[in-house]
């Protein structure tokens, strides 16, 4: 096995921290990989990994042999990709996780244009809302909304999403429309519980520039974008979101915007990847894309 090669899977069994796991992704035999990695420990003459029975780790010599093949081989896609011809496409297996509602009703319908445009990657695609360890699942990028924790990733804005407050028309007949934040006190609401959490999230309003926070009782909570839709459709109370996700039902009148001069903030959307400098070119035409399919969203 050349030394390039041996780099690569040196970077796999690191970042997935088992040979096994690594050999699978890898599409190789498991003795290879091993073999691929005491030949690199035999070369520089150091031990590169902490073997044990459930785990598989970096040793501090490793640690920093392992950053710098991630330079190098960034380094030597960015250099061949500055050339023209078919061997200068991005090309190989890109992995990565897009919170699910965004993905259905943005990224999935187009997906197909990535691929006119670059056929020499493969997508690995994983869907959800929680927080992923790039390194150690051996994710490229990930899609997510909300105001993001501190990271060590760097995130690129892609979109902020109009939000708006919204019930069905009956539920309205029955209990009033709001017209003041006062008034939610005769109001009740389909509650939203954080994934992250696990606890309900509350409504927020614009008020003069201002920022408040509203915590309604409400018969029912969900953890679903889609049942939080259904919920209120079904007359059970008032629901906050961002407004892809109930346009046609506002546009035909089954549900109707409340409080629309008080408006929460929009909602925003990144893409977060690991460090600039170790962005390979199939990260970057990924990220890119997606920056400009989100760019259009609202």
């Amino acid at each position: 096995m050349d030394r390039l090669t041996a780099m690569r899977v040196l970077i796999r069994v690191v970042e997935l921290g088992s040979f096994t796991k690594a050999a699978d992704d890898l599409q190789l035999p498991r003795a290879t990989v091993t073999h691929a990695v005491q030949q690199l420990e035999q070369r520089l003459g150091t031990r590169l990994l902490h073997r044990t029975t459930r785990h598989v780790g970096a040793t501090p010599d490793g640690e920093a042999y392992y950053q710098r093949c991630v330079r190098l081989l960034a380094d030597l896609e960015e250099a061949e990709s500055a050339f023209g011809g078919e061997a200068a496409q991005p090309r190989g297996k890109l992995r990565v996780d897009l919170q699910g509602t965004l993905a259905r009703h943005f990224v999935l319908p187009v997906i197909g244009d990535f691929f006119e445009r670059h056929p020499l990657v493969e997508l690995e695609i994983g869907m959800g809302d929680r927080l992923v360890d790039l390194v150690r699942e051996g994710v490229d990028c990930v899609l997510r909304a909300g105001e993001l924790a501190d990271s060590s990733m760097v995130a690129r804005r892609v979109a902020l999403l109009q939000q708006v407050t919204c019930a069905s028309g009956e539920y309205l007949r029955r209990h009033g429309v709001p017209e003041t934040l006062d008034d939610l006190r005769r109001h009740q609401a389909v509650n939203f519980l954080s994934t992250r959490t696990g606890k309900v999230m509350p409504f927020e309003f614009l008020e003069g520039g201002t920022e408040r926070r509203v915590q309604l009782k409400g018969p029912v909570s969900v953890s679903d974008a889609e049942a939080y839709v259904a919920c209120s459709a079904a007359h059970l109370g008032l629901i906050q979101l961002p407004r892809y996700h109930v346009a046609a039902r506002l546009d035909e009148g089954s549900l109707r915007e409340v409080l629309p001069d008080m408006r929460p903030a929009p909602l925003p959307v990144s893409v977060l990847y690991a460090n600039q400098r170790q962005l390979a070119p199939r990260v970057r035409v990924f990220v890119d894309w997606l920056a400009e399919v989100m760019g259009k969203a609202r």
